[in-house]
């Protein structure tokens, strides 16, 4: 089950209170304070996963609570510290305060973690509070308690290629050819009904460039509005920094224009708001083995036209597959070195800062 969307609730720990005590033994006079502090609050912890790629078991789990702090004892004795509560979550998720709306972390690289509820401190007990002038204090702290919140995890798939197009394109066939991913290929439309993510290696082992593509469910005419599935998946291509946009030129797809149905899914990327319709992207005419010459055609001029890129693939008969990997490797690879050296020219002129 892909879920995409959660809401939880975490509860770090209270802290121990302090203790008030005296010494006691036979032959210790005035023996003083004894009182040990509390223990601190366990935290929850955040932390990304690759081995995770979903926020299901959140859905399922949505309260957190970490392990309060022992209270302080004679003999000066602390108490002992909370267990921390540790919560793994997908590379790509993204946490936001539910109250306010605030982003709080965005997780975008493995391993990265974050206290998302601190523990309270422990009290200090009444030994902590003996001077030369108070030598037998009564005052002691209670412990503070830990912080509690209410947070929105939602997840955007890092990819580098966005597959997208009308239902039925044939964007599940053409990932299953190109990567391991085996995504639910049939002949109706809606057939995916989550994204899907592969790998996808090219080039000689020593020499290799490897990006990772992901499917997107069809888009229809809209999608903006709620027709169809929405666009509540194009969440996971805000961060791609390709777009491959498959268009049905076959007589089966039952759409006469191929022009229009471009025009229809760039509409719906721009009715999202998120710049999706300015990112970087190849056409692609799917199904060329049994295409119409006159979709081809129409669609070649369109493309000419807007200086858009064009490769026809057969996902059947694998036909210009190879050509199309390269291509978007090529695009990946130069893309990424495009956001490298911008990242540098930032990191530089911060520094003349």
């Amino acid at each position: 089950m892909f879920i995409d969307e959660a809401k939880i609730r975490v509860k770090a720990g209270d802290g121990g209170n302090g203790c008030m005590a005296f010494r006691r033994e036979k032959y210790v006079p005035r023996g003083g304070p004894s009182g040990g502090d509390g223990g601190n609050g366990g935290d929850v912890v955040m932390e990304s996963s690759e081995r995770h790629n979903t926020l299901v078991h959140f859905r399922f789990n949505p309260e957190y609570k970490a392990e309060r702090g022992r209270h302080g004892e004679g003999s000066n004795k602390s108490g002992r510290a909370g267990e921390d509560v540790l919560l793994k979550v997908p590379v790509g998720t993204i946490v936001y305060d539910e109250e306010t709306g605030e982003k709080v972390f965005d997780f975008s690289g493995p391993d990265q973690r974050m206290i998302i509820a601190r523990g309270g401190r422990g009290g200090r007990g009444n030994a902590r509070f003996a001077t030369s002038v108070h030598q037998a204090p009564r005052e002691h702290e209670d412990g503070r308690p830990g912080e509690e919140h209410n947070y929105r995890l939602e997840l955007k798939l890092l990819a580098d290629v966005g597959l997208v197009g009308y239902p039925n394109v044939g964007k599940s066939t053409l990932i299953s050819r190109i990567s391991a991913a085996r995504p639910k290929i049939a002949d109706y439309p809606f057939t995916t009904l989550e994204p899907n993510l592969g790998v996808v290696a090219v080039g000689d082992p020593n020499d290799e460039i490897s990006f990772v593509v992901a499917d997107i469910p069809g888009l229809i005419e809209g999608a903006h509005s709620g027709s169809g599935l929405g666009t509540q998946f194009l969440r996971h291509i805000e961060r791609t920094r390709l777009l491959v946009h498959l268009v049905d030129v076959s007589d089966a797809s039952g759409r006469d224009e191929v022009v229009k149905d471009v025009e229809v899914i760039l509409g719906e990327l721009a009715s999202f708001g998120a710049h999706l319709e300015e990112k970087p992207m190849i056409i692609v005419a799917s199904k060329i083995d049994v295409a119409n010459k006159d979709k081809i055609a129409a669609l070649k001029r369109y493309c000419k036209r807007h200086k858009l890129k064009l490769y026809e693939i057969s996902a059947v008969t694998g036909k210009g597959i190879e050509e199309l990997k390269y291509a978007m490797a090529k695009e990946v690879n130069a893309l990424r070195e495009q956001a490298q050296q911008q990242a540098e020219e930032a990191r530089e002129s911060t520094a003349t800062e």
